[in-house]
């Protein structure tokens, strides 16, 4: 018998794959792998920002999604921004340790182990953000001095207003702003 959530991923996969393909070429020209296009306009509902690195600001977005996830409590949706995240990753200098960490958090149905690996990805993407630097907008580097069992973690948000990834619903505005990067 197959797993729902299983299949559900696999789904997702699929559909983000096709969604990546290139219009214009052909099918002998598509690779198996889609790779994720450049995103300049920000996903609904977040603020205008655009990196300078044009590879992390096409991950960027997943990133982003990620976070929501996390904050929801949706596992499903989890895994399928770390897909987007590992296929976009893939493309950048160094990207190795982006892709384990994103491959951890879509092989995993435990909430808990997607956050752990989170926090090792948002760090990744912080330092990666401030090398970058900005073409519009602002980054937040909003930190909870709760999260991983009281060590403290943080995140990137495009906005001031604190929605913590590492605690959801039940301590949605734990943390605090430590660093804009602009």
């Amino acid at each position: 018998m197959i797993n729902y959530n299983k299949l559900l991923f696999m789904a997702a996969v699929i559909t983000m794959m096709a969604a990546c393909k290139n219009p214009k070429a052909s099918e002998e020209e598509v690779d198996t792998v889609a790779q994720p296009a450049l995103v300049t306009a920000p996903a609904a509902g977040f603020h205008r920002v655009s990196l300078k690195d044009d590879l992390l600001n096409s991950v960027y977005t997943h990133y982003m999604k990620l976070t929501t996830a996390l904050i929801d409590g949706d596992v499903a949706e989890a895994k399928v921004a770390a897909n987007a995240i590992a296929l976009g990753a893939k493309n950048m200098n160094k990207g190795n340790e982006l892709v384990a960490l994103s491959t951890k958090i879509m092989v995993t149905d435990d909430l808990d182990e997607q956050r752990i690996a989170y926090a090792s990805l948002s760090r990744i993407f912080i330092e990666r953000a401030k090398t970058s630097g900005m073409n519009s907008g602002k980054l937040y580097v909003a930190y909870c001095p709760m999260a991983m069992d009281d060590k403290g973690a943080s995140w990137l948000s495009n906005q001031q207003d604190i929605r913590n990834p590492y605690f959801g619903e039940s301590m949605l505005d734990c943390g605090a702003v430590k660093e804009t990067i602009d």
